[in-house]
């Protein structure tokens, strides 16, 4: 993105965490939305061939976390780990098989989400140790001063496209806009912190409750309508989101694919591309410094 920031003057840390199991309890079973009962995968541990650029719904799974999902056992390192990770930050493996292996941060969830290549992803298991370069947040735009950044890694920024238009504006390359009516769990909550969870984002739910997001992929950069993530989430008109899909099929009513926020201020400050390949896989593994 051609963009003037502040990048130069921002502090980098190595943060450490690990490969988190799934867990459960003895009740297992949670409630669907229309009252039925389900048993499913989907948080922590490994998910094997789901990547960026992969379908975010359609699988038999509930808070789907494509990837490896990582956090540390300390709790206040934990929040650490989430609030200063950013999406593009690199991820190394320290321990295990895959040792040596990079990877990046695509969002938060419950856990720290990372994506690895399919060759260093099916060498990871649960309690691998890796280190995050973390790097992004404090990431400032000045000629667009009404533009609050969260959650980018610089790198990140550069590689995306659009950048400071003529007329002023931001421009942003979105593959999905996002009616204020599909914003559901998530608002109240600090926008360094999980993500949003969207609704009516599933095939099969008919001309009434379709809102048009049945094709939204893990790693989509997409647009929240009157949604003002600069100071926590919640619903504030002529206002804007840019996120990135981190999560994916949710069966709890309220719940579904999240974006993790990565930019927030006025609808007005924003000159939004529909394009397709604005996604995390069209930068992550390659063209992204931490």
């Amino acid at each position: 993105m051609k963009v003037t920031t502040n990048a130069d003057r921002l502090v980098r840390q190595v943060l450490a965490g690990e490969i988190w199991p799934p867990l459960a309890d003895r009740h297992a079973y949670r409630v669907g939305p229309d009252g039925q009962p389900f048993l499913l995968p989907g948080m922590g541990g490994v998910t094997l061939d789901v990547h960026c650029g992969d379908p975010a719904t359609g699988y038999a799974s509930d808070h789907l976390e494509p990837g490896a999902s990582i956090r540390h056992r300390d709790p206040g390192a934990n929040m650490a780990l989430q609030f200063l990770t950013c999406v593009g930050n690199e991820v190394r493996v320290v321990s295990g098989p895959a040792a040596g292996a990079v990877g990046h941060v695509i969002g938060q969830h419950a856990y720290v989400l990372t994506d690895f290549p399919d060759d260093a992803t099916a060498e990871l298991t649960t309690g691998d140790a890796v280190t995050v370069l973390a790097v992004g947040q404090g990431l400032a735009l000045p000629d667009h001063p009404q533009v609050v950044v969260k959650n980018c890694a610089p790198g990140l920024l550069a590689a995306m496209p659009g950048g400071t238009r003529p007329d002023g504006r931001l421009e942003v390359h979105v593959a999905a806009r996002v009616p204020a009516e599909a914003i559901g769990a998530g608002a109240g909550m600090a926008s360094e912190y999980a993500n949003t969870d969207l609704m009516g984002a599933y095939a099969g739910l008919g001309q009434d409750l379709s809102l048009g997001l049945e094709g939204l992929r893990i790693g989509d950069l997409v647009a929240l309508a009157d949604a003002d993530h600069r100071y926590g989430r919640g619903y504030r008109p002529d206002y804007l989101t840019i996120g990135v899909i981190s999560t994916g099929q949710c069966m709890m009513f309220g719940h579904g694919p999240g974006p993790s926020t990565l930019l927030s201020g006025p609808a007005s400050a924003f000159c939004l591309v529909d394009d397709v390949d604005a996604n995390l896989a069209s930068w992550l593994h390659a063209e992204v410094a931490p």
